[in-house]
This record gives C-alpha cells, structure tokens and sequence, in this order.
C-alpha cells in the first residue's frame, strides 16, 4: 500500500483511475491522500467487488468517484484521454475471490470449476476441461501455468472426462496430485494447473497486453502508471511494454536495423528501472503479497497512439 502511494503521489485535485478495484482498499487511499478534491474513476470485472467499493467509498468520498462494471480496457471508453494524474492495476485474483469456494479460484475448499471473474461470460474453467484437446491443455499448462508436467495431465483429464466430467476444484486438484505427486514440494501440484486456467478463462495476458497502452493514454505529462503483478508472465508483458515506449526511436517493419531507426520522443519513462518489492509492513498484513512487483512508468510530453 506505502509504495503504490509513493509511486503515485496522489494529491489535492488529482485524478486519479483504478482498473481493479477488488476491495477498494488502493482507492480509498488515494482518494485519502487526494482530498478534499480529488477524483477517482474505477471499475472491476466482479460485480461483487464493485458493489462492495461502491458501499465502501460512499462513507468518506461520496461524490468523488465513479464506478463501473467492465475490464480495465474498457477505462478508456468513459474516461477523458490525457486527464490523469495517476492509474493503478493490481493484477491477478483477489483475496475475496480465492476465499470464496463457490467462485472455483482455489483448491483449498471445494467448489464448481468456475474461475470466472466475471460471472456474465459463458466460458468456465469446467468448459476448458471437459473440452478443450489434449494439446491445448497441455499448452494451457504449460504456457499459462509453466507446469512441466502438462503432457501427462492433460493426457490424464482428458482418459477421466471419458469417465465423468471434471466439474469441481477438488475433484481436479486430486486428479492433478495422483498423477504428479507433492513428494516434498511446498506448493501443491495443481498450483500452475489453476493458474494456468484461470489465465485462459479470463484472458489475463490478452487484456494486459491491450489495456496497457490505452491506459498509458489517460495520463496527462506526469502522470505515472503503476502496475502490481504476481507472476513472471504478468511481468514480462509489463516490461516489454515499457521497453517499447521508453524507446527514443521507431522502426518501420518487423525488424530493428539500427541504420533505419527513426528517432521519436519517448512516450514513457521508468520511474525505477527494477521492481518495487512490497516493505515489511505490507508482507505483514498481506502475506500473499510475497510474490507481488511493483513498476511504475510515467508519462512524457511524447506524443502518445493509445495502441
């Protein structure tokens, strides 16, 4: 919380966009920090986690925020471009929605093979499962998730759907242990099976690689752009980003050839070449922060395409 606040330096008549509300707890402090002036527009894909934020912001800063139900992407339909002081995500499943069985998150408590964040699309976890191919599960696995033992599950989910359909966490959390046991591991082995779902039902990789620049494009010069994320794959799409904008020249084509570079003004900047990991305090009060990096880019007088 302490350093997205100092990355961000929300102030008196700033404005300011969180495209991930989850529990409001980000807004309410950077509308905290902000008052008694200061503008937010958030949104989130769970209906339930908006109308949490909207009861929770409505106690201290009625009148100074709106809310939406969409994806971050959809931020730059509704607010103005080039009007933001600062725009947050927090990326990856909230703790809400990882706690509650009934959303198919985790294997910690039974539930349906959901992982929907947002519970007005069609597809499922339980859809990918029950019929997906051998072949693009195993990529799932192993693309998503980074599971190094996708091959075999996916051959295994695919000989026990012929069986009965795999519609619980717990019924594929077993399946994923008796074919690749703990045997001193930490984490249970259906760890990167779920992740790898849940990226693929909610498109978490697509979106980010979307809404990145369509963000960068509500920010006025010195608006900064704060991302939270949790595993490599999040990080690596964050990174090549701010490569691509921090580039002082562009290249015609697929391909770089230093003779042909056209030289442009950065759009972006780093704010911190490396990853703000989170303090003592945060690790405290949040323990699965543990694997979250911070990066923060900030606007130039670059011209920006909103790509």
């Amino acid at each position: 919380m302490a350093e997205v606040l100092a990355a961000l330096k929300p102030g008196p008549g700033g404005r300011y966009a969180d495209g991930t509300l989850g529990g409001a707890g980000h807004a309410e402090q950077m509308l905290a920090a902000s008052s008694p002036t200061g503008w937010l527009y958030g949104c989130d894909r769970d209906g339930d986690a908006v109308e949490a934020a909207q009861r929770r912001l409505e106690q201290n800063f009625a009148g100074r925020f709106e809310i939406r139900r969409g994806n971050f992407e959809d931020l730059a339909g509704w607010v103005p471009p080039g009007t933001c002081d600062g725009v947050l995500l927090d990326l990856g499943v909230s703790s809400p929605q990882l706690d509650r069985g009934e959303r198919g998150f985790s294997f910690q408590a039974d539930g349906p093979l959901d992982m929907r964040m947002d519970d007005r699309q069609a597809l499922t976890a339980a859809d990918l499962v029950n019929q997906e191919s051998e072949e693009r599960l195993a990529a799932i696995f192993w693309e998503l998730g980074g599971e190094r033992d996708s091959r075999r599950l996916a051959r295994a989910l695919v000989r026990e759907r012929l069986v009965r359909p795999i519609r619980s966490t717990l019924q594929l959390a077993g399946l994923v242990e008796r074919v690749s046991p703990r045997r001193g591991r930490k984490s249970h082995p259906a760890t990167r099976v779920f992740q790898g779902l849940r990226l693929a039902v909610n498109d978490e990789l697509g979106s980010l690689r979307r809404g990145l620049g369509l963000l960068a494009g509500l920010l006025r010069p010195g608006g900064r752009l704060a991302v939270i994320t949790f595993h490599s794959l999040e990080d690596r799409v964050v990174k090549d980003f701010g490569r691509d904008r921090c580039r002082d020249y562009r290249f015609e084509g697929d391909v770089d050839v230093p003779e042909l570079r056209i030289p442009v003004t950065p759009e972006l900047r780093w704010v911190e070449r490396k990853a703000i990991l989170p303090g003592e305090a945060e690790l405290q009060d949040n323990p699965r922060a543990r694997s979250a990096q911070l990066r923060v880019l900030e606007k130039t007088g670059g011209d920006s395409t909103g790509a």
